[in-house]
This record gives structure tokens, sequence and C-alpha cells, in this order.
């Protein structure tokens, strides 16, 4: 089969072979998947940023598609089900936080980016059918760690005030679809003009440029403040989600891109009762749930554009660039 394994001896660190699967477990099957979809683990695994990094490794976390082949122990009626893939496995038995098992699929284990992948069939859930077969592969990494930072860790509520910084990823994408659905006031921020007006189309009612030394006084002159912040920027950034927080508010942040503050206005956090939380992937149940939501509410995902497996490195590129809007697909099939 064609897949896309991390080879960092090469220029582009990936390469298109020709590999094969290893002997089908019991309880595992055989997906013949139709299409994938980028992650930023995937370009940071190219980049040599992601721990447990292995050359060979086939990369991809997202996939769609259908059931061709399962182990002697999987229920016989999946076989030829179209499915998305669950890529966490053993968050283990707390729902406040993660295993220390915990696992995404394509680091280190083989994943999605190749034309067919083997997991247990414990991580199947059916595709939602009101999704194309790309819409569905962009679905499932972004579209669960949105999930679980706006309603499991945030506790959104209809009719809050709610800034998505740094629309365009996946998963502020979803994050932001996710809290119009809900029925709150939902704002972004961007440095990209372009970016605003295409989240405005999604219900988003204003955006601001974080890059604007006045963006602060912005909000605060025209929206107030906010009762739910979610980021995954962290940085010096921090203390400016401080100062658009309403008392009471909440800060949850699943990412530091930027890295760790160089200050921090403690006073400002205690005074205010504001909470600051950290968010990850979430659990089996989240997954449940954030299927059904998407399906209740009849959420699309984004698609930025799609590219032919053989195009990886291009897709890579445009992601390491920061330059989409939405998911980045790769169509294997």
């Amino acid at each position: 089969m064609k897949a896309i394994i991390l080879n960092r001896n090469l220029s582009d660190k990936i390469e298109l072979v020709e590999t094969e699967l290893p002997a089908l477990k019991e309880n595992e099957v055989r997906i013949s998947l139709v299409a994938s979809a980028l992650n930023h683990r995937d370009e940071w695994s190219r980049q040599g940023l992601y721990p447990n990094l292995r050359d060979g490794v086939i990369l991809g976390s997202d996939g769609a598609g259908k059931v061709v082949k399962i182990g002697s122990k999987v229920p016989g009626d999946w076989l030829g089900k179209e499915v998305i893939i669950n890529p966490a496995s053993n968050w283990g038995g707390a729902e406040h936080a993660k295993s220390n098992d915990f696992r995404i699929l394509g680091i280190p284990d083989n994943g999605t980016l190749a034309e067919y992948v083997q997991v247990p069939y414990d991580r199947l859930h059916y595709k939602p059918e009101h999704l194309s077969w790309e819409e569905a592969a962009a679905l499932p990494l972004a579209g669960l760690t949105a999930y679980r930072a706006v309603f499991v860790q945030g506790g959104l509520q209809a009719g809050e005030k709610v800034l998505i910084t740094g629309i365009g990823g996946g998963v502020a994408q979803f994050a932001a679809q996710y809290a119009v659905a809900a029925g709150a006031q939902v704002y972004i921020s961007s440095s990209s003009a372009e970016k605003i007006k295409r989240a405005k189309e999604i219900g988003v009612l204003s955006g601001f440029n974080y890059k604007d030394a006045n963006w602060v006084e912005e909000v605060r002159a025209t929206v107030g403040g906010f009762d739910l912040i979610v980021d995954s920027a962290m940085g010096d950034t921090l203390n400016n989600l401080i100062d658009v927080a309403n008392p009471g508010g909440r800060i949850i942040f699943y990412g530091a891109t930027m890295g760790n503050p160089s200050g921090f206005n403690a006073r400002k956090v205690y005074w205010n009762q504001l909470t600051i939380k950290g968010s990850t992937m979430g659990s089996d149940g989240d997954f449940l749930q954030m299927v059904d939501f998407v399906k209740n509410k009849q959420i699309v995902p984004i698609i930025d554009q799609i590219f032919e497996l053989k195009d990886s490195v291009a897709a890579f590129e445009r992601m390491k660039a920061g330059q989409q809007m939405g998911k980045i697909v790769i169509r294997i099939s």
C-alpha cells in the first residue's frame, strides 16, 4: 500500500513509500481510507518538535473510510461499514484528565496517511451521514479537542460572550462553530482580515486583529469582555486575555505555540475570580458527545484545501506557512 512516512534523512522529512501492514490482531479492523486530514502534530513531527519520533512511522491521526477486514473477535456487523476513527486511546478511567498511557494515532503508532490503517474496533464510529468523506475525515482530532475545550473544560452556556483566538486552524474553527451552534455570542481573533471575514460567514459576530496594539481597548469599547476565552497560543498574549476576560470568566488553553508567558498578572486573576485551565483531546465519552453534537446541529467542517496523497509535501508546507482557514485534507482514494 502507499503511505506517507516520517524520514528525517530527507530534506522534506516525509516520504511516499510502498509498505505493508502487519497481521491483523483479533480485536482490530482494517480500514480502506477514503480521506485523511492534517493536524499540527503532523507538521511538528516533520520539524522534529514532537516526542517519541521514529523514522518509518506512518503519519496522520484523522481518517474516514470503509471497514474491509475484521479480526476474529470483532463483531461481524462492522464489516463494510463507513466509519471515522477516534485517534485517541488509553484515556483512562478518570474523566477529568488523561492517563499516562494516553496515545494518539500517527505517532508513535502507524497513522492514517495511507491507503489502509488498522485500529482496535472500539475506536470506530459511524461516519455522520450529512458529511462528505473529506468533511468526515476532518472531524476527529480537532473536533474532539474543540469540544472538550468549549464544553467540558469551558462549561459554555448559551448567551455567553466567547472569544476564540487564532481562527484558521482546525480546533479554533470547530470551537467557533460549536459555540455559535450552542447559542453563544462568538468573537474571534486573527492577524488576517480575510480569515475574520470568513469567520463571519459561519455566524461569528466580529473579529479583532491581535497584531493591532489597541485590540484590547477595542474589545472593551465594543464588547466589554468575554465570559469564555479559548486559546492555543499563550506566551506573552496571556495578559491580554486576562485583560479582556469578564469577572468570573474562564480562559481555556489547548496549546502554547508561543511558549510560556514571561509575565503573569496574578492580581487581576484572583481579584476578578478568573479560571485558567488547560485542555487536551478528550475521553471516549467526550468523543461520543462530540459526534452526537455534530450530527444534531448538522455542523459541517470547513475544508481549506484538498490534496492528493502524492502531493502531501505541498499540504504540509501549507500548514507550515499557516495559510489555512479550516482543515487541510488528503484524499486517499
